[in-house]
């Protein structure tokens, strides 16, 4: 009888010992939880990625208004405007895809200074096809595919009352705020673009060869 109570007491004790251990692991995760939640809400992919369309679009109806819409000063809106809200990091680990891992520091940061830089280029590009910006708007397709840290948000721009919208896709991804990983213009992934390009330059001439030929690139842009 006197072994039997030593157990339970025993029993009783572990448990009592590891209720409070419990109780705290449950009251971390629930800050959490609920951080998340409200950030969600404050800040959720759909909203952000609304702000730096109009950010941009806004500026380049200013700049076509005062008849100033020059390649430079559109890469200069771009640099300006919509490279703080890209994710270059994640871009560039894309482009490079298998061949990230085998990069030195270096590589790595040419590759993404060279991104960076062929980025501003196609993303001047897509905004230059718009001609006249009399009236502009932009509505969010409410089906925002959502993941984890990642999100795809659908914009539809209407241009001076066009019929036809222009449907630009933004791949976006949480890292403080939401940033853009990758932009859908035309049914045509810029970054997936890139890395196609890399990854069959690379097959045929080595990673060498391959920042050769973007320095090369660079400094053309360059003068």
């Amino acid at each position: 009888m006197i072994s039997l109570l030593k157990n339970v007491i025993k029993t009783l004790l572990i448990i009592l010992s590891i209720l409070p251990i419990n109780s705290a692991l449950a009251i971390d995760k629930t800050p959490n939880t609920t951080h998340q939640a409200i950030v969600d809400i404050i800040d959720p992919p759909n909203s952000a990625a609304l702000n730096v369309m109009v950010s941009v679009l806004s500026s380049l109806k200013e700049l076509k208004k005062q008849k100033k819409a020059t390649k430079q000063n559109i890469e200069a809106l771009v640099r300006l405007k919509l490279l703080p809200n890209i994710a270059i990091g994640v871009s560039t680990k894309i482009v490079l895809s298998k061949h990230w891992d085998g990069l030195n520091i270096q590589q790595k940061q040419f590759f993404q200074y060279y991104v960076s830089e062929s980025l501003i280029q196609d993303y001047a590009g897509v905004l230059s096809s718009y001609g006249k910006l009399d009236s502009v708007h932009i509505s969010v397709d409410p089906d925002v595919k959502r993941k984890d840290d990642k999100a795809i948000v659908k914009l539809i721009i209407n241009v001076n009352d066009d019929p036809k919208p222009s449907i630009i896709s933004l791949k976006m991804i949480r890292l403080n705020t939401w940033h853009v990983y990758d932009i859908v213009f035309s049914g045509i992934s810029i970054v997936k673009n890139y890395r196609a390009q890399f990854n069959s330059y690379i097959r045929r001439k080595g990673i060498d060869s391959l920042i050769l030929k973007s320095k090369k690139k660079l400094e053309k842009l360059s003068k």
